[in-house]
């Protein structure tokens, strides 16, 4: 039974491949044009990869970065024209790839390398694996000197992902604190200085994080005013005696340090002075009680 060239092409016609744009399909390189890539992906005409569709970043050689020959997965980002061509796109792909990392990461309270590109008055623009993201300036670690952050590496934390409105907000000081709560443990003496005092509490920072030392864990004795006790910039000697990896939170006490109740209201000088002693007697308490 014979299969004529003619009945080849009716069968073609007759084919419905279902190309639509957004859809993923494989496709092997087949041969290079001056602006582009003609790529097999089994249908009745090869579709063709725009060179700026090649790539996040720029691309000089097409050859480098698709080999004759190579299959791979494109996203088709214009459906069949009359002569039945899709037009495909390595670089959506590869950003919509991104994206779903990012989110990942924002779910898992993960970090990832971003580069300073730009300053603008609100922050810093940065590029993380080829997409354009954004770090407030509160989100910084260093806050005064923008401009010479251009063309740093800085590890930071995704905050907001939206890949429907392409917008990246990131903060690096969440992913500092990230890595500074990965170091401590329950039990630890820390050295820090008062942050800001609240009704409930004071805010100690150190080591690149911060933690909160509760009204209820100042000493044995109640605590009438924290004012009275503490002021903005103070050294203070605390011992970690909580960590919230999820909610990146630490909780210290001082009371924990007291030989006697109500000690830290009457010699806070003493109970600092002595802080890495009184530790080693307090880690043992907290030992028991776990």
């Amino acid at each position: 039974m014979s299969f004529s060239t003619d009945d080849f092409a009716k069968a073609l016609e007759q084919h419905d491949y279902q190309f639509q744009k957004g859809q993923v399909v494989r496709g092997k390189v087949a041969s290079y044009e001056s602006d582009g890539i003609y790529v097999d992906i089994g249908g009745k005409a090869a579709a063709f990869l725009p060179t700026e569709e090649a790539s996040l970043g720029r691309v000089a050689n097409l050859a480098e970065v698709l080999p004759l020959g190579e299959e791979r997965d494109f996203m088709i980002i214009r459906e069949q024209d009359a002569d039945g061509q899709v037009t495909l796109s390595l670089r959506q792909l590869q950003m919509k790839q991104v994206w779903q990392n990012l989110a990942t990461l924002q779910e898992e309270k993960q970090s990832v390398q971003a580069r300073v590109s730009g300053v603008n008055k609100g922050g810093v623009t940065v590029d993380v694996q080829g997409i354009r993201g954004f770090i407030p300036r509160s989100h910084l670690v260093e806050r005064d000197s923008l401009e010479a952050l251009i063309g740093k590496a800085l590890t930071v934390s995704p905050i907001e992902v939206d890949p429907e409105r392409r917008r990246l907000v990131l903060s690096q000081r969440l992913a500092t604190q990230a890595a500074s709560l990965s170091q401590l443990e329950v039990g630890q003496l820390i050295e820090g200085k008062v942050s800001s005092i609240k009704p409930f509490g004071v805010f100690v920072e150190f080591a690149g994080t911060s933690g909160l030392l509760h009204i209820n864990q100042v000493s044995k004795n109640y605590v009438a005013s924290l004012e009275a006790l503490f002021s903005h910039g103070q050294p203070i000697k605390a011992l970690i005696i909580d960590i919230d990896s999820i909610k990146r939170r630490v909780s210290l006490s001082t009371k924990v340090l007291e030989n006697y109740p109500g000690e830290v209201l009457e010699n806070l000088a003493e109970v600092m002075a002595t802080a890495e002693s009184r530790a080693e007697k307090a880690r043992g308490s907290l030992e028991k009680s776990v």
